[in-house]
């Protein structure tokens, strides 16, 4: 018996090293595949713009990011902008469309998305310095054709499954599973339409939507420009009635 168990435990301790060793292996291809780990971080600022499309609802939208994680996302409907940033530290917004002018500080459910999606180098990247951990879950298949899992554990507990093309090893779809005060949030992006900036490829579309739903919100960006002169005092939350 326990000869027996001895095999099983080393039966899994391999598995599990094989899962190590292919994860590593599935992200090294994955951050090649973008144009590899010096151009990405050759990358210190992105100013994207685009359009968010969800049924006949259309919005312009915006976003500024600067490494290490800073972010600041604007939404533009009728001449009505709503902001949201991230300066490192503070999460802000301000909420024309709910009638408020002023600046004032993300919730915990808006701040805990703000702080990932500030990663400017995204969770892939120098993943174990992030406290980051990756396993391979196996061979999948999405709308009919094969993919590699990868699941990534943040260090706050969170997870995102990455999808990644067999041939190209870019992520063609990203589950989150976030949990909030006890409650699970699920969500999925879709990504599409790569294009190099700067010698890195990126993803020009994104489809968004709850895992729940098939309801998903497009965004389509016509541009993305690399290494722009940001200032980081626009990541900063104003005073209040302080114009922006």
């Amino acid at each position: 018996l326990d000869s027996m168990l001895t095999k099983i435990l080393f039966a899994a301790a391999v598995a599990a090293a094989l899962s190590a060793q292919t994860a590593e292996e599935l992200v090294n291809r994955n951050l090649q595949a973008k144009g590899g780990i010096d151009k990405i971080k050759a990358l210190r600022t992105l100013r994207e713009s685009g359009k968010l499309q969800n049924g006949g609802f259309t919005a312009q939208v915006g976003q500024d990011s600067m490494a290490p994680n800073l972010l600041r996302q604007t939404f533009t409907v009728q001449g009505m902008t709503q902001i949201q940033a991230y300066d490192g530290t503070t999460g802000w917004k301000i909420s024309p469309f709910e009638g408020r002018k002023d600046p004032e500080r993300l919730g915990e459910d808006e701040l805990r998305d703000i702080v990932e999606d500030a990663i400017f180098l995204g969770p892939l990247v120098d993943y174990q310095a992030q406290g980051s951990r990756v396993e391979y879950i196996g061979k999948d298949l999405l709308d009919g054709d094969d993919v590699y899992r990868l699941k990534v554990t943040l260090k706050n507990g969170d997870i995102y499954y990455y999808y990644l093309d067999p041939e190209t090893f870019l992520e063609i779809r990203v589950e989150k599973v976030q949990f909030i005060r006890g409650a699970v949030r699920e969500s999925v992006i879709e990504c599409g339409s790569y294009k190099l900036v700067a010698g890195v490829y990126m993803p020009f579309t994104y489809e968004t939507g709850s895992k729940q739903s098939p309801e998903r919100s497009k965004i389509t960006y016509d541009k993305i420009e690399p290494n722009v002169t940001l200032d980081p005092a626009e990541f900063k939350m104003p005073a209040a009635g302080k114009e922006l």
